[in-house]
């Protein structure tokens, strides 16, 4: 069997990933499309929701707009920059991507150039696998780090600032939390889904151990209400609800994967529907078939 290059695997698997993004996006076009609205979190917080993607923010500094995230398509994306307007005059110079989902970074090429655009290093990579067009390939993150990156939002640059943090993969390998200390609130990206079971992107490097690490991360932050791409603004209780939910069915699967039991056994046990039709690159693997492969590879 052939072995592609770690180049070529990493663009074949955003790619698949991106497959996956586009049947979203083709399901949600398919819907009537909310229109954006603006609601303001804390101080110069604001939170942006409808419109095509996931839900987006921004925050008003001195002399500029730092936004958070970018919708799914270029539309919404200046549909949300007319929103922010209203709001303040000041320029959008800085987005800021939690990750590199297509219904958080596709609205990018709907932003002017010349925008810093900052994302960790592994976001960067896998937006630059799936971005394929010149259009899109002028809109790609052109400041990325690894651990964590600071950035002042005044003329005194220690007076308050922006905090980038990466804990580790999770939903991804380039998740980030975007913290705001002063104001005690944090975008979290899709590391949060409270209505439904987390998203895990094995294409990505996710891993639902790793969501735990993360998750217990958030916790540590002194942080009041955190915001996330598809729920209301959360809690730590919810995070702490969220961590026991997850680590219950770790301790299942786990006992299950000792005994011997195969993944259509623990499927039928926590009754998940694999949805027949759905096959390839556009079958995305259920929270609790992750949980049952990290497990059962690391016997």
């Amino acid at each position: 069997m052939k072995i592609l290059p770690p180049s070529k695997q990493l663009v074949t698997l955003c790619l698949l990933a991106s497959a996956c993004s586009a049947l979203i996006a083709q399901q949600a076009a398919n819907q009537q499309t909310p229109p954006i609205t603006v609601e303001q979190i804390k101080g110069n917080i604001y939170q942006v929701k409808g419109g095509s993607g996931a839900n987006a923010g921004f925050f008003v500094c001195e002399k500029e707009v730092v936004v958070i995230d970018a919708k799914m398509t270029e539309e919404s994306a200046r549909q949300m920059l007319k929103e922010i307007e209203k709001v303040s005059p000041l320029p959008v110079r800085k987005i800021l991507l939690t990750h590199s989902d297509g219904d958080h970074v596709n609205g990018l090429t709907g932003f002017p150039e010349g925008i810093d655009i900052m994302a960790h290093e592994n976001t960067c990579a896998q937006v630059a696998a799936a971005f394929r067009t010149d259009n899109q390939r002028k809109h790609l993150p052109n400041l990325t780090f690894s651990d964590r990156l600071f950035i002042s939002t005044g003329s005194d640059s220690m007076a308050e600032r922006i905090q980038l943090l990466y804990f580790g993969p999770a939903h991804t390998d380039g998740d980030i939390i975007v913290y705001f200390p002063v104001e005690k609130t944090a975008f979290a990206g899709d590391l949060l889904f409270l209505t439904r079971d987390p998203l895990i992107h094995r294409a990505k490097n996710g891993t639902s151990s790793g969501l735990v690490k993360v998750l217990k991360a958030i916790l540590s932050l002194d942080v009041e209400t955190i915001l996330s791409g598809h729920n209301e603004p959360a809690t730590k209780k919810d995070i702490m609800k969220l961590i026991a939910s997850i680590e219950e069915k770790q301790v299942r699967i786990g006992a299950m994967v000792r005994e011997g039991k195969t993944l259509d056994d623990v499927k039928a046990a926590f009754r998940v529907d694999d949805q027949p039709g759905r096959t390839g690159a556009s079958r995305m693997p259920s929270f609790v078939e992750v949980i049952y492969l990290e497990l059962s590879q690391n016997k």
